[in-house]
This record gives C-alpha cells, sequence and structure tokens, in this order.
C-alpha cells in the first residue's frame, strides 16, 4: 500500500494528530457545507472515490476504482437506486495531506452524497474531517489506521479490519503456528507501521515471546545489510517486517543473501506483486499478514472473473473491499429512501448483515467493520498462495 514522495509515498497508514490538521482543513471548512446539507440534484447519485491516482501508488489507486465501477455497474444495471444511476465521482488525493484535503473539497463541490474509498490514511485523515464537517459519510475500503475510527465521529465507516486487530493476530501466528522463541520486529518509523509494529511487540511479549529486536529503517534506502547483519546475528526465529513492499522485497533479498535462514515476514503493506520484482527468488516462502485477498474468498469467484474480464488483469488487495463499500453505502442510500448525508450516515449505523463479496458486514457503534478477519498467504513461484487463518475455536487452519 507506496507514495509519491518518501513522506506520502510509504504512508498508507499514517495519521496525523487532529491538531496538526488544523490549518490542512481551513479551506474545506471555508467553503464546506452544514452537516446533512448535500444532497443528490440532478438525474444520479454521486459517490466520491478518493484515492491515489498519480505518483508511486496510482496503481493501487486505479485497483480502487475499477472495484468501483463493477460495483456501480451492477447497481446500475439492476435499476439504480431510488430510480436513479450511481455516478461515481474519482479524484486524485496523491496519498499526500495537503492534496487531499483540496481533493475532499472538489468532491463536497462536487455534490456528492457519500464517498467510498481511501487508500492512504494519511490523506483519508485530512479528508474525514472534511466530511465530517460537511456531514457526508466516508467508508473506507483500504485505509487501516485505529485513528480514523476513533475520533468520535458518527459518519466514518471501514469495510476493512485495524491495525490494533493485525499486530495480535501476527503474535498469536508466531506464538502458536511457527512456535517462535525469538522474534526480531522492524518498522520504516511511518506512523502506521510503528503502530503495527508496537501492537505486535506488546502481544508478542504478552504471550513470552523473546522480541530480540524492535527498530526502525529509513524507507527509501538502497542497503539494509547493517540493520539485517545485526538482526541476524541475534538468531531470531522470524523477522517481522511491518513497512511497505519496497523495502520489505530488498529486505528479503539482502536477508537471504546474508544467510538467513529462517521465516520472514510481512504486514499487510507487503501484499502488492510488486515485491517478487524486487526481491525475485528471495521472495519465496516469505508469509503476509493480511486481509483475505479477492482470490481466496469463495464469495468472490464472481468478482474475480468479473475484474480480470474487464480490465486483463486479476484484482489487487484492496479492489474488492471497495466494491462492498460502494455496495453497502448504496445499501443505506436506499434504506434511508434518500440521498440526504445525514440519512445516509443513521441507515449505515444501522446496518447489521449486509451480503458482501467479503463477506457479512456491519458496523460497530464507531464505525467499524465488526466481523474483520486476518489471514496468512505464503509466497509460492510468485504468488500469494492461501496459508493459515484462525478458525472460531482460535486452532491454525489451513486455507484451501
Amino acid at each position: 500500500m507506496t507514495k509519491g514522495n518518501d513522506g506520502a509515498r510509504r504512508a498508507k497508514k499514517l495519521v496525523l494528530r487532529p491538531l496538526a490538521l488544523v490549518p490542512l482543513v481551513a479551506m474545506a471548512v471555508a467553503a464546506g457545507l452544514a452537516p446533512g446539507v448535500a444532497q443528490s440534484q440532478g438525474d444520479t447519485i454521486k459517490i466520491g472515490v478518493p484515492v491515489p491516482l498519480s505518483g508511486s501508488s496510482a496503481n493501487a489507486g486505479q485497483d480502487i476504482v475499477n472495484g468501483a465501477k463493477l460495483a456501480a455497474a451492477k447497481i446500475n444495471a439492476a435499476g439504480g437506486v431510488l430510480g436513479k444511476q450511481i455516478e461515481l465521482v474519482p479524484e486524485d488525493d496523491a496519498c499526500d495531506a495537503q492534496t487531499a484535503v483540496q481533493a475532499a473539497q472538489k468532491l463536497v463541490d462536487a455534490g456528492v452524497v457519500a464517498v467510498a474509498g481511501g487508500y492512504c490514511s494519511s490523506a483519508a485523515l485530512p479528508e474525514l474531517t472534511a466530511f465530517h464537517r460537511a456531514g457526508i459519510p466516508y467508508v473506507l475500503d483500504a485505509s487501516t489506521n485505529p485513528q480514523l475510527t476513533e475520533m468520535g465521529w458518527d459518519n466514518v465507516f471501514r469495510t476493512i479490519g485495524r491495525d490494533d486487530e493485525q499486530g495480535p493476530f501476527a503474535a498469536g501466528f508466531m506464538k502458536n503456528f511457527l512456535h517462535a522463541k525469538k522474534v526480531a520486529v522492524i518498522d520504516d518509523n511511518t506512523t502506521y507501521s510503528k503502530g503495527l509494529a508496537q501492537n505486535t511487540v506488546s502481544a508478542l511479549k504478552s504471550q513470552g515471546v523473546d522480541v530480540v529486536y524492535a527498530n526502525s529503517i529509513t524507507p527509501g534506502q538502497m542497503d539494509y545489510s547493517p540493520t539485517l547483519t545485526r538482526v541476524n546475528s541475534l538468531s531470531p526465529d522470524v523477522i517481522y517486517y511491518t513497512g511497505y513492499f519496497a523495502e520489505g522485497g530488498l529486505m528479503v533479498k539482502e536477508a537471504r543473501q546474508l544467510g538467513y535462514k529462517a521465516t520472514f515476514m510481512g504486514g499487510d503493506a507487503n501484499n502488492d506483486p510488486t515485491l517478487f520484482k524486487t526481491a525475485g527468488p528471495a521472495a519465496e516462502g516469505m508469509i503476509i499478514t493480511t486481509a483475505p485477498l479477492a482470490q481466496f474468498l469463495s464469495t468472490a469467484h464472481g468478482y474475480v472473473d468479473d475484474y480480470t474480464k474487464t480490465y486483463g488483469q486479476g484484482p489487487g488487495p484492496y479492489s474488492v473491499y471497495e466494491y462492498d463499500a460502494v455496495g453497502v453505502t448504496a445499501k443505506a442510500i436506499a434504506d434511508a429512501k434518500s440521498t440526504n448525508p445525514a440519512a445516509i450516515v443513521a441507515a449505515l449505523h444501522k446496518i447489521t448483515d449486509y451480503k458482501g463479496v467479503t463477506g457479512s458486514i456491519g458496523f460497530n457503534p464507531k464505525g467499524d467493520r465488526s466481523r474483520a478477519v486476518y489471514v496468512t498467504v505464503i509466497v509460492k513461484n510468485d504468488e500469494f498462495v492461501p496459508y493459515q487463518s484462525l478458525s472460531a475455536s482460535g486452532k491454525w487452519v489451513a486455507m484451501k
């Protein structure tokens, strides 16, 4: 989940403190609508899709837009909502906070009644602030930093899990499936990566696992061998890297070159096929913790087929969560029998069992998905292959 410049490129889940956002949202507030005022006045119902469409994350952003288009096409083919067609309004936020403010304001000015999207949390937070001021619901498909739904605002929802769920999941996998005694955790010093690392380290320690190394690298470097030499000398059973795939691919490659033989793992920012290009054969056997990919979901086979047929390639990791974000938003508009954003927000809060492609979707009082899931995948022959999941009874089971 990379950004166009060093700050934004690695900030898919980077979150700024709310007070620091005041200068960023000032112009959005100045031109914003009062809560609940925005209405769809034309022949269509406009749903905004803010994502990176420029910079090094443009492919991820386009993948999300593609998922939104498939959802809108299906809804419109079935007659639309409230007698109107869904009109998507994509907007480039470049995974950059300042650009995101401008993108959010453009969407407000365009008359969107709801927003479904988000990739980098560094962009999603200022967007959320602007949409909150305008009373517009924001359904996130990929921005996973906990703070987004810890603001106490009622207009934010999420079709994917949170990083403070992924950390304990990863720790449990290392402890109870890999039977690791010693673990090294490396982050890239961004808020997302450090947050995932800290949650993982805390969970590992609580389970009696020796965390022999927990420190940061500087993203964008061409050589991490000094860090990896130090880590390798500590003989960890597992190295878990919580940053992004650009550095993740290089690190696993260099770790293998230095003779590290044990398990190398990555967080969900490593679930991009570009990892294989960077790491080469060294990626083989790398394990990733992630939300379930579309190709692993029995309920998503049709989606994968439609996506592949339409776009000539398989879906990326988050387009299916965007597909459901658009779908659940349309469901809320239909339930509300209104395009008034306040009514849509209220309807979203009442949804408990939307039958999404990624499974049943309902939201807890904070707006988080109430039944979020994480799994592990393993790299085999330059593909992400389903590996292990945690059953309802707490047992690790092989995925098919």
